[in-house]
């Protein structure tokens, strides 16, 4: 199946089998992609911390809004952090990027503000996150980001370094068939390819 077709029947999933679970070889795969994905300047500003323990999936569930079930179904949750330090984000930079790469932050993107800066890093975590989405569309997984849970809760919970702080959550599994967002019960909608492309 080419990427477009995978583009057509991935969807926002949710309801998951909570009995089927993502096998290692392919966790592993996702792992590497993760590790792989592209950010401004190769900054890589961000942690992954892969859930499987149900015990902790059951933690976070309350903390998920209207999530909740999805986080505790799920075979894998994902959860996307982000360095909230600046000063540990300048070492690691200066550690493993080249010159002009931190030349170029430090006259581009810090003079504009802390604010400015850690917005720019948040940004970097999004691409890892359509990454992650275009993967599990072409590997048969199932996802649903999650931007509806209480971030300080979950750092509470998975004891997240004061240098890091989290984002989002991506949960993966394989879809119920009870679940009436599969593009096959619903399907899919999207504004009008002239209203979102323009060619010049």
């Amino acid at each position: 199946m080419n990427f477009l077709e995978s583009m057509k029947k991935r969807y926002t999933t949710k309801k998951y089998d909570a009995n089927v679970k993502i096998n290692a070889e392919k966790m592993r795969e996702i792992e590497e992609i993760l590790h792989l994905s592209p950010s401004s300047l190769n900054s890589q500003p961000w942690k992954f911390t892969i859930i499987s323990d149900q015990k902790i999936k059951e933690a976070l569930a309350p903390f998920s809004f209207h999530n909740k079930e999805k986080v505790e179904d799920c075979s894998h949750l994902i959860v996307f952090s982000v360095i909230d330090n600046i000063e540990l984000f300048e070492k690691q930079i200066a550690e493993n990027l080249p010159e002009y790469a931190v030349t170029y932050y430090n006259t581009r993107i810090k003079p504009l503000g802390a604010t400015y800066t850690k917005n720019w890093m948040s940004q970097q975590v999004h691409i890892a996150l359509g990454v992650l989405l275009s993967a599990c569309a072409t590997m048969d997984i199932d996802a649903t980001a999650m931007g509806g849970i209480e971030p300080e809760k979950y750092d509470e919970i998975l004891e997240t370094s004061n240098d890091y702080k989290t984002l989002f959550a991506v949960a993966l599994g394989t879809r119920s068939s009870e679940d009436k967002n599969q593009p096959s019960i619903t399907p899919k909608r999207r504004l009008p390819i002239e209203k979102v492309i323009s060619k010049k």
